[in-house]
């Protein structure tokens, strides 16, 4: 496997948590109660930063050969 498509993987792996991340976000804020609520915004938290890490990470090691 070329290190494009694996950077391409990887990518879509970080499109993945932020998509969950945000819909993890609106069930917790709009649908959830009490702890559940705070337990499921914190792995929302979560995803959201790990996927935003890794798609900085895929944009800024620039093009590949």
């Amino acid at each position: 496997m070329s290190i494009s498509m694996l950077k391409m993987y990887i990518s879509f792996v970080g499109m993945l948590l932020l998509f969950l991340a945000m819909g993890l976000i609106f069930l917790s804020r709009y649908k959830l109660k009490g702890w559940i609520a705070g337990i499921v915004s914190l792995f929302a938290y979560i995803s959201l930063i790990l996927g935003a890490f890794i798609i900085i990470y895929i944009v800024l090691s620039g093009p590949t050969a």
